[in-house]
C-alpha cells in the first residue's frame, strides 16, 4: 500500500536543523541525568523493597508517611499507583524486612482504623541481586548495538553501520533523557522498552538503507544526497503506515494497559516517534558525513 506517491521532499536539506533539534533534547536529558546523579533506579537495580497496598478509601498520603517513620524500615517514598485509593510504597532494604508486612499493616491500621488493608504486593530485591541485574542490563543493551553494528557492517558497508548506531544511541538517549525529565524510574521492563526501541528503530533505517542500496547500483553517476533523498521518499509511505500503525497499538496500551505496563507503554510512544525521525534525520545524514570525512572521493 502506497498513499503517498512521487513525494519529491529533500529531507537532507535540513539535516543542520534536524541535528539541532536532536542536539537540544539530548543535551537537556543528559543535563538533567547530571543534575539528579544519573537515571533514577528501580528496585530491580537498587535493590528495596516495593509494597503495594488498597485501602477502602483514599488514603492521606502525609498520613502513610507518619506510619512509615514509626517503623525502622529506611527511607520510605509512597505515591498513589493506580486509583487514589491504592498507593505504592518504596523502601531502603532493613533487618525487619521479613516482618514488614506485619509491622506495616499495624502502623497503617493504628493511622487509619476501621480501614480495611489488602497487601497487593511486597517485592523484595537484595543489593547484591540487584547490583547483578544492573550489569547485565548494561551488557544487553552493549551487546544488543555491537551485534548490530557487525549485521549492518556485513549486510552493507561500515558507513551504513555507523548511521544505523548513531541513531539508535540518539533514540535511546532522547527516550532515557525524557525519563529523567519527567522524573519517571528506570526498571526491568523500561530496559526491555530500550531494547525493543533499538530493534524498531534498525527496522526503519534498514529499510531505508536496503532503498539506497538499490538505487546505487542503478543510478551510478548521481551523488549521493540525490540518492539518499529518492531512496527515503520511496520508503516515506511504508514509514509512515508502519509508525501509524506500530503508535497506535502502544498508545491503546498507554490509556488501557493498566499501570503495569504504563512506562513501558510510555517509552514505546517516544521510542517511535523518535525512532521514525531518526531513521531520516540521523542516521542517512550521518552515513553522508561519514563519506564527507573519511571518503572524501566519494560522491
Amino acid at each position: 500500500m502506497r498513499f503517498l506517491k512521487k513525494t519529491n521532499i529533500d529531507f537532507l536539506s535540513m539535516r543542520r536543523f534536524g541535528f539541532v533539534i536532536s542536539g537540544s533534547f539530548i543535551l537537556a536529558g543528559l543535563l538533567s541525568l547530571l543534575l539528579q546523579g544519573g537515571p533514577l533506579l528501580s528496585i530491580d537495580f537498587t535493590g528495596g523493597t516495593l509494597v503495594q497496598i488498597q485501602f477502602e478509601e483514599a488514603p492521606n498520603i502525609a498520613k502513610v508517611r507518619s506510619a512509615l517513620e514509626t517503623l525502622d524500615v529506611g527511607i520510605g517514598e509512597v505515591q498513589t499507583f493506580g486509583t487514589p485509593n491504592e498507593i505504592l510504597i518504596r523502601l531502603q532494604l532493613s533487618q525487619n524486612a521479613e516482618n514488614l508486612t506485619t509491622e506495616l499493616r499495624a502502623a497503617l491500621e493504628a493511622q487509619f482504623p476501621g480501614q480495611s488493608l489488602d497487601f497487593r504486593r511486597v517485592e523484595t530485591v537484595g543489593p547484591k541481586i540487584g547490583s547483578e541485574l544492573k550489569g547485565k542490563a548494561f551488557f544487553a543493551v552493549f551487546t544488543a548495538i555491537i551485534g548490530i553494528l557487525i549485521y549492518v557492517s556485513i549486510r552493507f558497508e561500515l558507513r551504513f553501520a555507523i548511521g544505523a548506531i548513531a541513531a539508535l544511541v540518539h533514540d535511546v538517549l532522547i527516550t532515557l533523557g525524557i525519563f529523567s525529565i519527567l522524573n519517571y524510574e528506570i526498571s526491568l521492563s523500561i530496559i526491555a522498552a530500550f531494547l525493543t526501541i533499538v530493534g524498531y528503530s534498525l527496522n526503519d533505517t534498514i529499510v531505508v538503507f536496503d532503498r539506497v542500496r538499490e538505487n546505487l547500483k542503478r543510478h551510478k553517476n548521481i551523488d549521493n544526497k540525490t540518492i539518499f533523498n529518492k531512496s527515503i521518499n520511496e520508503s516515506l509511505s511504508r514509514t509512515i503506515i508502519t509508525s501509524l500503525t506500530t503508535f497506535t497499538v502502544v498508545f491503546i496500551l498507554y490509556v488501557a494497559g493498566g499501570e503495569v505496563i504504563h512506562y513501558f507503554a510510555f517509552a514505546m510512544i517516544i521510542g517511535v516517534i523518535v525512532g521514525t525521525y531518526s531513521s531520516i534525520y540521523v542516521a542517512s545524514p550521518v552515513v553522508i558525513l561519514w563519506q564527507q570525512w573519511f571518503t572524501p572521493q566519494s560522491k
